[in-house]
């Protein structure tokens, strides 16, 4: 049979309808996932893994201080229209998780990364978290080892709530475990160009508790106390000794914790005093990254010890399409 022009035309015209039919079927049946986070690391982190197929919120806000940070009302609603909680755990995010665990659906899944990255046995306790307190040091993502670990539990936790994107989330691991895994050869190279009298480290925050050991570096001492107050005049007097003792050549602090003491502890001790390490805050683009951040403190720390801070020069800092 012959089709005349108006039924070919007639054709194509339904031919293009049910495609904008299954468009918008496809549309509203396909929904990215609605992740909610804490501190902007592992924000970033789930960003990287995840890629376009999410969306995603981290609720401490950069540059806040995490372990006392309290969730305010508005972020009920976020919580709530999550799909997944993700968390770094290790009770560092205890009145979040509380208020989590009263107002989320049901069906949403928190996650708590370091509790599945690290045996207990293997969490670290100090000045700072004192195990009598109960409450270990939480900062494992400042060891790249665990945040390969943490990218790995993200990646199998993403495909098992959205296998239709297994794929996508798959080449976002390799692509990011990749970058990882360069940023930690980088940092035991930057520590390896230090003097090794000085791989010590004297910081406010007690946040170096699983860095020092993976790279070969010892923690000196921490400013801050376990109540996240300023030290007393006994421990700051024990702390200038124990400067002097080590002869430490430099001591770090962060803009996320001024502390005036710290700038008194370093003149008494005649050592430089750098305010601008980070264990949560990323920096400002173009590597407002998670690897930006570690990239900025290792050029940091190195140079303040004596070492050489090239050995950053060559890392992407850069984020996965998201």
């Amino acid at each position: 049979m012959k089709l005349s022009m108006s039924h070919i035309t007639n054709l194509l015209l339904l031919l293009f309808i049910l495609s904008l039919q299954n468009a918008v079927l496809a549309s509203d049946t396909y929904k990215k996932l609605n992740i909610v986070t804490t501190v902007s690391p592992i924000t970033n982190m789930v960003q990287n893994i995840g890629g376009t197929h999410v969306n995603v919120t981290g609720i401490v806000p950069d540059g806040t201080d995490s372990h006392t940070f309290e969730p305010i009302p508005s972020d009920i609603k976020i919580l709530q229209a999550a799909d997944i909680i993700i968390v770094n755990g290790l009770d560092l995010e205890l009145p979040t998780l509380i208020l989590a665990e009263k107002v989320k659906n049901p069906n949403t899944r928190i996650l708590q990364l370091g509790n599945h990255a690290l045996k207990e046995e293997d969490w670290q306790y100090d000045f700072s978290f004192p195990r009598e307190h109960g409450h270990p040091n939480p900062h494992l993502w400042l060891n790249i080892e665990l945040v390969m670990r943490y990218a790995e539990i993200i990646k199998e936790n993403l495909i098992a709530f959205d296998p239709i994107n297994k794929k996508s989330y798959l080449e976002n691991t390799t692509i990011y475990l990749d970058k990882l895994q360069k940023l930690d050869q980088a940092i035991f190279k930057c520590v390896e160009t230090i003097p090794k009298n000085n791989r010590k480290l004297v910081t406010y925050h007690d946040s170096f508790a699983y860095f020092a050991p993976r790279y070969g570096m010892t923690v000196i001492a921490a400013i801050q106390p376990s109540d996240f107050s300023e030290p007393g005049p006994q421990e700051v007097i024990s702390i200038i000794k124990q400067i002097r003792k080590t002869a430490v050549p430099a001591i770090f602090g962060s803009e996320v914790f001024p502390s005036k003491v710290m700038g008194q502890i370093a003149r008494e001790a005649n050592v430089k005093f750098i305010d601008q390490l980070s264990d949560d805050e990323l920096p400002a683009p173009p590597n407002h990254s998670f690897i930006g951040m570690m990239t900025r403190n290792m050029t940091i720390m190195t140079e303040a010890l004596g070492g050489n801070p090239t050995c950053m020069a060559n890392i992407d800092a850069s984020n996965i399409a998201f």
